[in-house]
């Protein structure tokens, strides 16, 4: 039995004893029979106690309680110092206003609560980022203090369902160039506990790699992990989640899929792309230096021959098919750059 369904009934006994005497009343008043004007409106106050009851009960808390979960906890911290700063001002000024010639001295003490307890909470959600440093800057810092406020700002940052499932993350974290918290929303978890479930053994391996992931990178204590129930109603894809809730939180989503990454860029979402920052720190390589590849496959071309540096990098060798299976020194022809990643075309060094 739902909760709803309780306040429902709840509501229709008392609309329906509250319509009784109404009725009741009414019928006395008006010179009629109380029993029938009574059971009249006694069935009025059932019906309207079995429709309308959850629209004043429980809707309002639901909406309430999906408003807070939407809420950072900064923006939730910042409003309700805000609304304390405002109705302390109030106060201040509820007795000098109190002292106004009437209606003014009793109607501006009210409008004065209401007002300043708008403004603060509007002022200090605002201004939230700049009072969350300000704050930092406390007097009496030690020198490591000082140095450590120099420090970039530590952000918040969004976790797709793809770049958990990749697990290059782990690796990244542990080596610390994420600055801030990893976030990772319930639905993202969802999605990811969905896909663990699945029946397609693939889909399946992926989901419990991805539930691994996240168990390594909570055992991690140098790029902090949370995991929060902030949900975005009205949306149902997992990936325009992300990117509203990108918006309200003013953070980046970590992700390695592209058509996430085009949509979020689009609509003005910072994207950490982590395929993009696999193809930065590739090694890079000039025509004419040499290198070492094992060739482990024949090319499209006639007598070409491909291999794979350490770091993924294809690498295709002009009359490298007679090599199979072999490590040989090449000597660097061409570089292009792909939407797939970095290629490097090469020949047979020659030898002395």
């Amino acid at each position: 039995m739902s909760v709803e369904f309780i306040f429902r009934l709840i509501g229709m006994v008392v609309f329906a004893i509250a319509g009784a005497y109404l009725g009741v009343y009414i019928g006395n008043s008006t010179g009629q029979s109380p029993e029938i004007s009574g059971f009249l409106f006694c069935m009025v106050g059932i019906l309207f106690g079995l429709i309308l009851t959850p629209y004043f009960t429980t809707r309002p808390i639901r909406i309430i309680r999906r408003t807070l979960l939407s809420v950072s906890s900064q923006t939730l911290a910042s409003g309700l110092t805000g609304l304390v700063v405002g109705l302390v001002i109030a106060a201040l000024l509820t007795f000098p206003l109190s002292l106004l010639p009437a209606p003014l001295g009793k109607v501006l003490p009210f409008v004065a609560v209401l007002l300043f307890g708008y403004l603060g909470i509007a002022v200090f959600v605002m201004r939230q980022t700049d009072l969350s440093s300000l704050v930092r800057l406390t007097p009496g810092r030690t020198s490591d203090e000082s140095t450590s406020a120099n420090q970039p700002t530590y952000r918040t940052v969004l976790l797709d369902t793809s770049v958990i499932i990749d697990g290059r993350i782990a690796d990244i974290a542990r080596t610390g160039f994420l600055v801030g918290t990893l976030l990772i929303p319930r639905f993202v978890l969802n999605e990811l506990q969905f896909i663990a479930d699945s029946s397609d053994n693939l889909r399946r391996q992926r989901g419990r790699r991805g539930i691994e992931v996240i168990s390594q990178l909570q055992k991690d204590t140098s790029t902090p992990l949370r995991i929060s129930d902030m949900d975005v109603e009205g949306v149902r894809e997992v990936d325009d989640k992300l990117v509203v809730l990108a918006r309200q939180l003013k953070c980046p989503i970590l992700t390695n899929d592209y058509n996430l990454n085009r949509i979020a860029e689009l609509q003005g979402v910072s994207v950490l792309n982590v395929n993009e920052l696999a193809n930065a720190v590739k090694l890079v390589f000039l025509p004419g230096e040499s290198i070492e590849v094992n060739v482990i496959q024949e090319g499209k071309e006639a007598g070409q021959g491909v291999g794979y540096l350490d770091d993924g990098t294809m690498v295709v060798v002009e009359d490298g098919r007679n090599h199979l299976n072999r490590k040989i020194n090449v000597t660097v022809t061409k570089v292009l750059q792909t939407a797939a990643g970095r290629m490097i075309f090469a020949r047979l060094e020659k030898e002395d």
